[in-house]
C-alpha cells in the first residue's frame, strides 16, 4: 500500500488561491494590531480554507517493477586479439554471478559484432544499445555496463542523446599501455589511367611505449606481376609509394610492415590499396559505305557512349563515278585515307566497316596495313556486312582476307528469321545475358530480320555466337594474333532499334560487341576472377570450353594449393574456400591458345580497416559519457597482480543498487540506479474534511473566537 494526500478545491483554483491570499493578509493584519482572539480567528480561517481545499486521502495498490540493467558485450574484431576473448568470457561469468545476486534486477545481454557486410563501420556499441532499448522502458533502466576494449566508434557527444537517465559504466579488457604498430594510409587513389601511375601517401603509426625498440622500420611492397620491393622509413614519417595501373579493372598493391617483438597484433601490419584502372577515351573509326536504312545505328550507339571518341566517314560514291556535281557540293573534306590507314591507324582502338565494299577508294596496301594492325598491334576490326559482302567487291577479296573469320559463299539469304544464340553464344559474355534470348516457348522473344549473307566459318577460326536463317552463322568473333575481329553477316540490326515486332536488345548486343573488341576486362571470354570477403576467397573462371584446368592458389605465406572449380552454368565455374592468413592471394590457371596463362589477385582479411586502425585498449573514449552519467571506467585485468596472464582471475568491481545518488562509481565499486518503477493496480480515495465533521470543527473554532472576544 502507498498513502498520499490529494487536494481538489471545491471552487475554481484561481479563486481559491485569491481567497487564501486575502485571508492570509487579514490574519496578518489582526496579528499586527494585536486583535483579541486573533489566533482562534486564524484557526477558523484555516479550517474554512481546509474545507474548501477538499483534502482526500489517496490509498494506492502498487506492483513494483524490476530494474533493468543492460550489458553490452563487444565482440568486434579487435576484441579477438591477445587473449581478450577468454578475458571477456571470464568477466561475463563474474558479472552474471554478481548481477544475479541483486534483488528485483532484470539483466539484458546485448552482443555487438562487426558488420557482416564488410563496410568500414568500426565498433558500434551504442547502435546495439539503441536496438536493445527499442522495447525497454527508459524509466526502468538502472544502468548500462559495456564490456569492451574501449575502441568504440559511435560514442554520443552528449548524455542527452542516450534517451535515459542512468549511469554508463565501462569494463575494459586488455591491459593499460599496450604496444602496437600499424600502417596508416593517408591518401590513396581510387582510380587511375591505364599505363600511368599515381602516388599513395602513408606512414607507420605507433601506439604505446616502444621502449628500446628502434624507430626505423621496413616496409615490403608487393605489386602485381613484379618482385617484392623493400622500403626503409621511420615511425610517423610520411612516405610516397607509386601505384602503377598496368591494366583496366582492379589494380592491387599490398604493403606489409615488418613485425616487432611485443606488438599487440600483426593483423594491422598489412595495408592493401585497390584502385580501378580506366582507359582514356577509346578511339573508334567508323567507315560507312552505301547508305541504307540503318546507317546511323552504329553512329548513334557510339556517340552516346561517353567513353568513346568517334571519327566517322561516309563514302557516298566511288571516285570513278562522274555526274557533273560540283566538288564543293560533294563533301566538306577529302577522305584522308593515308592519314587514317597508314600514319595514325595504330591510334585507333577499333575500326568498323558498316556495309563498306572495296570500290577503289582504299588502295590494297591500306588493307594490308589493317591486317597488320590487328595481328601485330592488337587492334580490332568489326565488319557489319551488307549484301555486297557476297559480291565481287567484298572485303574478303582484299588483303584483309587473312583476318576475316567468315568466307562468303556468294549467296544472300532474303527470308524472315529470328536471330538465335548458339551453344557458344550461351557461354560468351557478349551474348549470354541478352534479354529475351529465351522466351516462354524456349525461342527468342525479339523481332525478325530479313537479310543475311551466307558465309562459311574458316577452319578452326572463330566462335559463332548467333545463328540466323537456316542456322547459318550470323555473328562470328575471332582472335587473330594480338588483336580481335568480328563479323556480323546481316545489316538488319537496325530493325531492333526501330522496335519492329517488339524490337530486340540491339544496344546491349552492339555495345558489348564493340567493347569486347576493345578488350574490356569484364567481357573477356577466357577470364579468371578472384574476390575475397573477409577470409573467404572466391575464385571464378569463365571459359568457352566444356572443361577448365585446375587453379593454383598462391598464399601470402608462400604456400601453394591446387583447387578444382565447380560448374555453375555453361561457361562459368566457381569455388569458395576459407583461407587462414590475411594478405594478397594470387590465382593462376591455363587457358586455350592464344590466351595462355590467366592470373587474378585478391586481398583476403579484415575488411573493416576502421576497426583495425586502433586496437590498443583504452578508457579515454568512453570517459566523457561515463562522467556525464555518473558512471565509471574499470580495468578488468590490471597489471602487476595478474602478470602471469590468468584470464580466469579477472577483477570485476563490486555492484550496488543506489537511490537518489548522482555519482554511481568509486574505487572498486559501481552503482546502478534503483528506479522504483511500479504499476498502479488500484486506488481508494477517502475525503478527510467533509460533511458534519468539517461543519462541527468550523463552528467550534468560530464559537471559541466569539467567546474569546467577548471576555
Amino acid at each position: 500500500m502507498n498513502w498520499s494526500i490529494d487536494f481538489a478545491p471545491l471552487i475554481p483554483e484561481p479563486l481559491f488561491w485569491t481567497v487564501a491570499i486575502l485571508a492570509a493578509l487579514l490574519v496578518g493584519l489582526m496579528f499586527l494590531r494585536g486583535t483579541r482572539g486573533a489566533t482562534l480567528r486564524a484557526l477558523a480561517v484555516a479550517a474554512m480554507l481546509l474545507a474548501l481545499a477538499n483534502p482526500t486521502l489517496r490509498e494506492e495498490e502498487r506492483d513494483y517493477l524490476a530494474n533493468i540493467a543492460i550489458v553490452v558485450v563487444d565482440e568486434s574484431t579487435s576484441q579477438a586479439l591477445a587473449g581478450r576473448p577468454e578475458q571477456s568470457a571470464a568477466v561475463r561469468a563474474e558479472l552474471e554471478s554478481r548481477l544475479g545476486r541483486l534483488d528485483k534486477l532484470e539483466v539484458k545481454w546485448v552482443t555487438a559484432r562487426s558488420d557482416s557486410t564488410g563496410r568500414a563501420t568500426g565498433t558500434q556499441l551504442f547502435a546495439a544499445l539503441s536496438k536493445a532499448m527499442a522495447n525497454t522502458p527508459p524509466d526502468r533502466i538502472a544502468g548500462v555496463i559495456m564490456l569492451t576494449d574501449g575502441q568504440i566508434h559511435d560514442v554520443p557527444e552528449k548524455a542527452a542523446a542516450l534517451g535515459f537517465d542512468a549511469p554508463v559504466h565501462a569494463l575494459i579488457t586488455g591491459r593499460p599501455g599496450e604496444f602496437d604498430r600499424r600502417i596508416e594510409i593517408i591518401t590513396a587513389p581510387r582510380y587511375g589511367i591505364v599505363g600511368q601511375s599515381r602516388d599513395i601517401e602513408l606512414r607507420v603509426v605507433e601506439t604505446g611505449s616502444a621502449g628500446s625498440r628502434s624507430p626505423v622500420v621496413r616496409l615490403k611492397v608487393r605489386r602485381e606481376g613484379q618482385p617484392d620491393e623493400t622500403l626503409t622509413t621511420e615511425i610517423g614519417v610520411k612516405e610516397l609509394i607509386e601505384l602503377p595501373f598496368p591494366h583496366a579493372g582492379t589494380n592491387i598493391l599490398e604493403i606489409e610492415l615488418e613485425p616487432v617483438d611485443g606488438e599487440l597484433t600483426q593483423a594491422n601490419n598489412r595495408a592493401v590499396v585497390a584502385a580501378e584502372g580506366v582507359r582514356e577515351n577509346l578511339r573508334v573509326l567508323l567507315v560507312s559505305g552505301e547508305p541504307h536504312a540503318g546507317e546511323r545505328t552504329w553512329r548513334n550507339l557510339l556517340k552516346s557512349d561517353a567513353a568513346v571518341d568517334l571519327v566517322h566517314f561516309t563514302i557516298l560514291r566511288p571516285p570513278e563515278k562522274q555526274d557533273g556535281t560540283p566538288i564543293n557540293q560533294l563533301s566538306l573534306i577529302a577522305f584522308p585515307t593515308r592519314e587514317l590507314f597508314s600514319d595514325k591507324i595504330n591510334d585507333f582502338d577499333l575500326i568498323i566497316f558498316d556495309r563498306y565494299t572495296h570500290r577503289g577508294i582504299l588502295r590494297l596496301g591500306y588493307y594490308d596495313n589493317i591486317a597488320r594492325y590487328v595481328n601485330e598491334h592488337g587492334g580490332a576490326v568489326l565488319i557489319a556486312a551488307g549484301d555486297d559482302f557476297a559480291g565481287r567487291y567484298s572485303l574478303f577479296r582484299t588483303p584483309l582476307n587473312p583476318v576475316i573469320p567468315g568466307k562468303p559463299l556468294g549467296r544472300v539469304i532474303e527470308q524472315p528469321f529470328k536471330p538465335t544464340l548458339s551453344e557458344a553464344g550461351d557461354r560468351h559474355p557478349v551474348t549470354r545475358d541478352l534479354p529475351g534470348a529465351k522466351g516462354a516457348d524456349g525461342k527468342p522473344d525479339w523481332g525478325r530480320w530479313f537479310r543475311q549473307v551466307d558465309v562459311e566459318v574458316q577452319t578452326s577460326r572463330g566462335n559463332v555466337l548467333m545463328n540466323g536463317a537456316d542456322g547459318k552463322p550470323l555473328l562470328i568473333l575471332d582472335r587473330r594474333g594480338e588483336g580481335r575481329i568480328a563479323l556480323l553477316t546481316s545489316d538488319h540490326a537496325w530493325l531492333w532499334a526501330r522496335g519492329f515486332e517488339g524490337g530486340g536488345p540491339h544496344t546491349d548486343l552492339l555495345r558489348k560487341l564493340s567493347h569486347w573488341l576493345m578488350k574490356e576486362p569484364d567481357l573477356e571470354d577466357e577470364r579468371l576472377i578472384a574476390e575475397a570477403k573477409g577470409l573467404n576467397l572466391t575464385v571464378e573462371r569463365h571459359s568457352m570450353g566444356d572443361e577448365v584446368e585446375s587453379v593454383k592458389i598462391h598464399s601470402p605465406g608462400g604456400e601453394e594449393e591446387t583447387i578444382t572449380l565447380d560448374k555453375v552454368r555453361p561457361g562459368i565455374w566457381r569455388k569458395t574456400l576459407e583461407v587462414k592468413l590475411p594478405g594478397l592471394y594470387k590465382a593462376e590457371s591455363e587457358a586455350p591458345p592464344p590466351v595462355g596463362k590467366l592470373s587474378a589477385v585478391a586481398y583476403a582479411g579484415t575488411e573493416d580497416t576502421r576497426e583495425m586502425s586502433e586496437v590498443t585498449a583504452t578508457a579515454d573514449k568512453l570517459r566523457p559519457i561515463s562522467n556525464a552519467t555518473g558512471g565509471g571506467e574499470f580495468w578488468t585485468k590490471p597489471s602487476g597482480f595478474l602478470a602471469a596472464g590468468d584470464a580466469a582471475s579477472v577483477t570485476v568491481p563490486r555492484i550496488s543498487m543506489l537511490k537518489g545518488a548522482r555519482i554511481f562509481a568509486g574505487s572498486g565499486w559501481l552503482g546502478l540506479h534503483d528506479r522504483d518503477a511500479y504499476i498502479t493496480r488500484g486506488v481508494k480515495l477517502t475525503p478527510m474534511v467533509t460533511g458534519f465533521a468539517a461543519l462541527a470543527m468550523l463552528l467550534a473554532l468560530l464559537s471559541l473566537a466569539w467567546w474569546r472576544e467577548g471576555r
